[in-house]
């Protein structure tokens, strides 16, 4: 099988990328940045969209914010998801060695459906997959629920676009409880909503996949992300129904939401910036564990149009080494990569120095 990794620049364009380097002082909340001025277009590389690379013209509007609008059935929601989760931990002692097993199943597959599906192929277009692929990705992302595929890919190329600011629907700016969880316990910024109702998002509408995922979604997430992780331990090994429904759906549910989110806080706040000190995102070994390779944030916020997230490859990474695997597969195919030379450029260019020390 024929599995094609893209690289995003030959020699030459590498070689004209690091000579050739103009700037410009913008904005990124409230960080003074150095951006380069380069093409964006070539930077993305064949994928046809720009729309998850900063945007340098945006400005904050002045004035007073908008009030803060509680959303209390997330608040409610969320709180008893947690006191099950909780609860979950409580009974791990007493679960049997295969719903334990299911349950790490169960997280890994539904992780899958956000890190190689609503982010890096629907979000970044990093890589191509075939239907079959598209199709398990969208039922696992089903199983994870965290928002349809639209409505993910919608918010995320906003926060890439916006980051760190008003428009950015997780702005880290506003501290780790908002980056975290609050911003799914209060309205959205006016600037979010409309920045996101201008994004060129005709990809994902053309995909009927996701269009599919996103008109039956509720049932599908009934379905696969709290009634089959339950059924299956009650009826193939007799495990206790609560324990069956508290820990391979509840629990496993919210340390996957946590672990996701973690990439939007821990990950923005705590690390180093080896490719761009001028940005908050951070280089988060830990998140990477927890997230299946989405610590390593400041090189994706750097170039998000990397299929791996990471120069790394598979360490830390086990979306990599899916990804990779599907393309042996021939399931996948058209890995966006991003050459070393551009790499070890924008490190001595941007860095903060950290990648000398290893």
């Amino acid at each position: 099988v024929h599995c094609r990794l893209s690289k995003e620049f030959s020699s030459a364009s590498s070689t004209t990328t690091v000579g050739t380097v103009t700037s410009r002082v913008t904005r990124n909340g409230d960080a003074v940045v150095e951006k380069d001025l380069l093409n964006h277009e070539d930077l993305a590389g064949d994928r046809g969209m720009i729309d998850d690379i900063f945007d340098e013209t945006y400005r904050e509007k002045e004035g007073p914010k908008p009030p803060m609008r509680y959303v209390w059935r997330n608040i409610i929601l969320m709180s008893l998801l947690h006191l099950g989760g909780i609860f979950g931990l409580t009974l791990i002692p007493s679960a049997k060695i295969q719903t334990l097993a299911w349950a790490i199943l169960c997280f890994l597959v539904s992780a899958l459906g956000i890190t190689a599906g609503s982010h890096r192929l629907w979000s970044h277009r990093s890589y191509k997959a075939t239907l079959p692929l598209r199709i398990f990705l969208t039922i696992a992302n089903s199983m994870a629920f965290q928002n349809d595929i639209y409505e993910w890919v919608r918010d995320h190329r906003v926060h890439h676009k916006f980051s760190e600011t008003d428009a950015d629907p997780h702005n880290a700016m506003r501290g780790f409880f908002f980056s975290h969880i609050g911003w799914l316990l209060v309205r959205k910024h006016p600037d979010v909503i409309e920045k996101g109702q201008k994004l060129d998002l005709s990809d994902i509408k053309a995909d009927k996949v996701v269009m599919f995922q996103r008109r039956y979604y509720k049932p599908s997430v009934v379905l696969l992300c709290f009634t089959l992780p339950t059924v299956v331990p009650w009826y193939f090994w007799d495990e206790s129904i609560v324990i069956s429904f508290f820990i391979p759906a509840i629990l496993r549910y919210t340390i996957g939401l946590n672990a996701t989110w973690l990439v939007n806080s821990a990950a923005h706040m705590f690390g180093n910036r080896p490719y761009d000190q001028h940005i908050n995102p951070r280089e988060n070994p830990l998140v990477s564990l927890g997230a299946l390779g989405e610590g390593f944030h400041n090189y994706h916020h750097t170039f998000p149009y990397d299929y791996s997230t990471s120069e790394f490859g598979w360490r830390f990474n086990i979306t990599t080494a899916f990804i990779d695997l599907m393309c042996l597969l021939g399931l996948a195919s058209d890995r966006k990569k991003v050459s070393k030379e551009v790499i070890l450029a924008r490190k001595m260019r941007t860095g903060d120095g950290s990648h000398k020390s290893g």
